[in-house]
């Protein structure tokens, strides 16, 4: 791709130029497309690009409070993710009542040792 602004060529996939640091590609705040800088409306969504909304997701928000919008926040989030081995063959051969016991107290004991560290 070739730079708008310096005419330096450029890897595909690059979204600023290696030259000048200008931007290679814009970002439809609607659909998350790439599009070239110079478009005025998402190719693969037809949204304008550029009005109101942050052109990179990577930026940080703005002041959107203006346009009747919620202020948007980032927020860093851990997950765990714990899977039960051979507990779907347990399951199948116990009353329901005694798997749902079973579940209730492994989630008090996992929550507690998750809030704990």
């Amino acid at each position: 791709m070739q730079c708008p602004e310096c005419g330096s060529d450029n890897k595909p996939g690059r979204r600023f130029c290696r030259t000048c640091g200008h931007r290679l590609e814009l970002v439809c705040a609607r659909c998350g497309a790439a599009n070239d800088p110079t478009d005025r409306f998402c190719g693969s969504c037809g949204g304008a690009l550029g009005e109101g909304r942050p052109e990179d997701p990577d930026a940080p928000a703005g002041d959107d409070e203006e346009a009747g919008e919620a202020p948007q926040e980032r927020r860093f989030v851990s997950v765990l993710f714990a899977d039960l081995v051979g507990f779907t063959a347990y399951a199948e051969t116990r009353d329901p009542e005694i798997v749902r016991s079973v579940l209730t107290e492994y989630f008090d004991r996992t929550r507690d040792v998750v809030e704990r560290f």
